[in-house]
């Protein structure tokens, strides 16, 4: 089922993330920054290794884990997380938690579209979108 996820995905439209970045303790400069950027998801799959790249003109990140196992992650505006990400039916669930807070990131493909959905208590942010050619 990962395989619907593999490709490269291009961010088309951003609600709420602003708002998403304040909830997470973000800086307003960075905030700035962040909300002007489109970013690029690239999603691959070697083995059991699932590696999901975010690239974009103000930060990069990379992370490589594997189905329903624990990892360390350094998130784009410096948090150091546990991470864990699950398959349920066509959503790929990443969960990450630090300090006693707790935020997911749900990524749903329909066709040529990937929709993510960012919580983190009461604050939801959506970001959609395209595969490219």
């Amino acid at each position: 089922m990962a395989e619907a996820f593999v490709g490269t995905w291009n961010l088309k439209e951003s609600k709420n993330f602003d708002e998403y970045m304040k909830a997470l303790g973000v800086g307003f400069a960075t905030r700035q920054v962040g909300s002007m950027t489109k970013p690029t998801t690239i999603i691959s799959i070697e083995g059991d290794v699932i590696t999901l790249k975010t690239v974009s003109t103000f930060k990069s990140t990379e992370i490589n884990f594997k189905l329903g196992e624990e990892f360390d992650e350094t998130t784009a505006d410096d948090r150091k997380v546990k991470s864990v990400v699950t398959i349920e039916g066509n959503k790929l669930i990443h969960i990450q938690r630090w300090e006693g807070k707790e935020t997911s990131l749900v990524r749903e493909v329909n066709g040529n579209s990937l929709t993510l959905t960012l919580t983190l208590g009461d604050v939801v942010c959506t970001r959609s979108y395209l595969k490219a050619e």
